[in-house]
């Protein structure tokens, strides 16, 4: 068999790698963009009240049929739901962003924190915003089991808890070594931003709709700013996750 030589095995694998990183960038580009045309199709369902029937239906389906006023399942699972949804509180995220901004801090990644304070301080005035251009009423359906003051699309808990938890799973992810601390930090970003949605429309201060919208929006703002860091990376910026 004729002998490759080492000019053209060097391209190969400089064409390899050109390829792997080109991928890298079109999964989380296809996802945003994903996630950005889920958000503006619910938008528009809403404002248009095409999503009301199925949102009804959903909210009384966790509700006990003779008594609205009690969510199905023992007390227990009530008061859990109540645990899992101040995950996505203000003082809960802000301890988590303090607390992740020391551990950054002290690993010397103080760059990645800087961008970690700009990505979450942009991503938390979302809510407000998006509130006050929709100005959706709460849903009147079933009593409120935990208090709430501000207007209903998107719900600012779950977009909060997606901009949180996924966008510090995204810049921990990027500063990491070994794949699997990678996959792992990840997976528990994405465990969190659910539970602390679903337990919204379970506690009945939001419509599913109102979720579906806030995990949109959030995991939007948390691709971003995982595609600025990783360009800031290649350009030596910012830290290497190596």
């Amino acid at each position: 068999m004729p002998r490759i030589s080492p000019w053209m095995q060097q391209l190969g694998r400089r064409l390899f790698s050109v390829g792997r990183r080109e991928l890298h960038l079109l999964i989380p580009v296809l996802l945003l963009t994903a996630a950005l045309w889920t958000f503006a199709s619910i938008a528009e369902e809403v404002v248009e009240g095409e999503s009301h029937a199925l949102d009804k239906a959903i909210l009384l389906s966790m509700r006990m049929p003779h008594d609205l006023a009690e969510p199905r399942g023992p007390l227990w699972l009530e008061e859990l739901a109540r645990d899992f949804t101040a995950l996505g509180g203000t003082g809960v995220l802000t301890f988590v962003i303090l607390v992740v901004l020391g551990f950054l801090l002290l690993q010397g990644k103080t760059r990645v924190a800087g961008v970690m304070i700009v990505a979450l301080g942009g991503g938390m005035l979302l809510s407000p915003i998006l509130k006050r251009g929709f100005d959706r009423p709460r849903p009147d359906l079933v009593p409120h089991e935990v208090l709430v003051y501000s207007a209903s699309f998107p719900s600012g808990h779950a977009l909060h808890a997606a901009v949180v938890y996924l966008t510090l799973g995204a810049l921990l992810a990027r500063v990491q070594p070994h794949r699997r601390l990678k996959g792992y930090v990840l997976t528990v970003s994405m465990v969190l931003m659910i539970l602390v949605g679903s337990t919204r429309v379970y506690l009945g201060v939001h419509w599913p709709t109102d979720v579906l919208a806030g995990w949109a929006a959030g995991a939007a703002w948390a691709i971003l700013f995982w595609l600025i860091t990783f360009w800031l990376q290649q350009r030596g910026i910012l830290e290497s996750d190596k």
